[in-house]
């Protein structure tokens, strides 16, 4: 399970997803057709993802191991953004489509 912040066009979302990295070819090919072609990610420890949300990440949880391997945690920008420490982010993740 990986977590990652991804700064879109719109602005960053949170994003809770089963495959190994947020490089992996068909997580990209799925963020495309939602019309995220070009990104930065970074990718954040489930366990802090998992402190700031709660009950919400559980909800998203359960969900994601039903039917997807992809789900939208937050899709507010503004609290994605201030929820997280630029500090710890890391190495970003750049692509372009």
């Amino acid at each position: 399970m990986k977590a990652g912040i991804f700064f879109t066009g719109s602005g960053p979302i949170l994003i809770l997803t089963s495959y190994d990295t947020l490089t992996d070819p068909q997580l990209v090919d799925k963020l495309n057709s939602k019309g995220i072609k070009k990104f930065i990610a970074y990718e954040v420890p489930v366990d802090k993802v998992k402190e700031k949300y709660g009950t919400h990440f559980n909800v998203i949880m359960g969900d994601l191991y039903q039917t997807d391997d992809l789900r939208v945690l937050d899709y507010d920008g503004h609290h994605v953004f201030y929820n997280f420490s630029l500090k710890v982010l890391g190495q970003p993740i750049l692509h372009e489509g």
